[in-house]
C-alpha cells in the first residue's frame, strides 16, 4: 500500500521566519475588504478591525503578488517582543513595512489550518498604525474565536505581543 502523498505547503519555514506569497488582483478600497471577506465567510471584527478598514489613512496595495516574511513570535525572548524591537529587527534584515491590506489578503488565501501548521494563532500585519476607534491599531489574520477572523491589534512602540502571533512584513523587492 503507498502512503498517501501529502500536499505542498504554500509557505516555507527557515529558522523562525516564514515566507509565503499573496496576489492582490486589483486594488481594494477598506469598505471593500469589509463585504470581501464577509461573502468569502470570514468575519470582520466590529469593534476593531472594521473601523481600521473605514479609516481615511487606509491604503490598497497595488494589484500583483507579494512577498510576505513573517517574524514568529517564538525569534523573540518575552521581554523583547515588543513592537519596537520587531520592527527594529525587521529593519536589520531589510525588510518593508507592507500596506494593512496584506492582512486581508493572508485572511483570504491561508486557511486557520495552515496558520496552525505555522505555529501561530494570530499574523499581525506591521503596516503604519491606523488611528480609529480605540488607538492605533494594526489588522491582523485571526484564527482565534470559533472562526476565520479578520480583526486589529492595538500598536504602541512597547505593545507586547505574544509567543503565538506573527509580524508580517514585505520582502524587499529586487529590481
Amino acid at each position: 500500500m503507498k502512503p498517501t502523498p501529502q500536499p505542498t505547503p504554500r509557505w516555507r519555514e527557515v529558522n523562525g521566519v516564514i515566507y509565503l506569497t499573496v496576489t492582490l488582483d486589483k486594488p481594494t478600497a477598506g469598505d471593500e475588504w469589509i463585504s470581501r471577506t464577509e461573502k468569502k465567510g470570514n468575519r470582520v471584527e466590529e469593534n476593531y478591525g472594521k473601523p481600521v478598514l473605514r479609516s481615511k489613512d487606509f491604503k490598497s496595495s497595488d494589484a500583483g503578488t507579494y512577498e510576505i516574511v513573517i517574524l514568529k513570535g517564538s525569534l523573540f525572548e518575552d521581554n523583547d517582543r515588543i513592537t519596537q524591537k520587531i520592527r527594529a529587527k525587521a529593519d536589520e534584515m531589510k525588510l518593508v513595512k507592507p500596506n494593512a491590506d496584506i492582512a486581508c489578503l493572508i485572511r483570504e488565501q491561508f486557511s486557520d489550518k495552515e496558520i496552525e501548521a505555522m505555529g501561530l494563532w494570530w499574523i499581525v500585519t506591521m503596516h503604519e498604525p491606523i488611528v480609529s476607534g480605540g488607538g492605533p491599531g494594526l489588522l491582523a489574520a485571526d484564527r482565534n474565536g470559533g472562526g476565520r477572523w479578520l480583526c486589529a491589534g492595538s500598536d504602541a512602540p512597547v505593545s507586547r505581543w505574544d509567543r503565538g502571533r506573527g509580524c508580517a512584513f514585505l520582502a524587499q523587492q529586487v529590481s
